[in-house]
């Protein structure tokens, strides 16, 4: 599917590597101007110097204030994507103070901060599409994932409570839930067969998800195709959360 968003403005948080950089290219390749954020500066001046059509903004997401002042004169956006995160891994008895706080400070307070600051703009033109992205782990529980697992539940129902306030106004909100991305850090991880073999098990397509589909996803429900789409969980795993423990061959 081709998508054009030229004229249109999209913020994509997290954009510094993995599948929020992903998003930002591919976004920029079809004429969007993408404001790409992230609190590391070098990975996004190589996001720009690779496609002019991205602009750096270089903020800790941690800082409530912070972020607003970073975003208060960004100007008109047409789409969000919240898409930064952490994941905090531990065993339950060994989870604390610190990884909740933290994980729930990025994953979820930051993206609703975020989508406060740009959600009135869009309330005011009655146009605008936010994809929050979330992850199957919010569907389905993982070892040694409380908190991270926690952290998504709560953004799907975040997402949810969206697109039914934000709605009225034109404004859609969804969520895009991926299985294991094969991102460069992903890829490392998830190749040793130890890993990666048992979690290929539950997949029914018998595989892991490459970051443009994802991105894939995402730019539909950004775009006027899915115009009609507001406050679903699009899963984009193969099969996971439908498969038993073992998916059949």
């Amino acid at each position: 599917m081709e998508f054009n968003f030229e004229g249109k403005t999209i913020l994509v948080t997290g954009a510094g590597q993995g599948i929020g950089r992903g998003i930002c290219l591919r976004l920029a390749k079809s004429g969007a101007k993408v404001l790409a954020l992230s609190r590391t500066r070098g990975p996004l001046e190589e996001l720009a110097q690779e496609n002019p059509n991205i602009e750096p903004i270089v903020v800790d997401l941690d800082g409530w204030a912070e972020t607003r002042r970073a975003l208060e004169n960004i100007g008109p956006v047409d789409g969000l994507v919240n898409n930064a995160a952490i994941a905090k891994i531990n065993h339950f008895f060994d989870i604390t103070e610190d990884d909740f706080d933290k994980s729930f400070g990025v994953n979820v307070k930051a993206a609703i901060n975020v989508a406060q600051v740009v959600a009135k703009g869009m309330v005011e033109r009655r146009n605008g599409s936010i994809v929050n992205v979330s992850s199957q782990s919010a569907m389905k529980g993982h070892e040694d994932h409380t908190i991270y697992c926690s952290t998504k539940a709560a953004l799907d129902g975040v997402t949810r409570v969206m697109a039914l306030e934000l709605g009225k106004y034109n404004v859609r909100t969804n969520s895009v839930n991926p299985t294991i991305v094969l991102t460069k850090m992903g890829a490392n991880w998830w190749s040793e067969p130890s890993r990666g073999e048992p979690a290929l098990q539950r997949i029914p397509l018998g595989r892991f998800a490459e970051v443009d589909e994802v991105a894939d996803a995402v730019m539909f429900l950004l775009s006027d195709k899915s115009s009609m789409i507001n406050g679903i969980s699009l899963l984009v795993d193969g099969g996971y959360v439908a498969s038993p423990y073992h998916a059949t061959k």
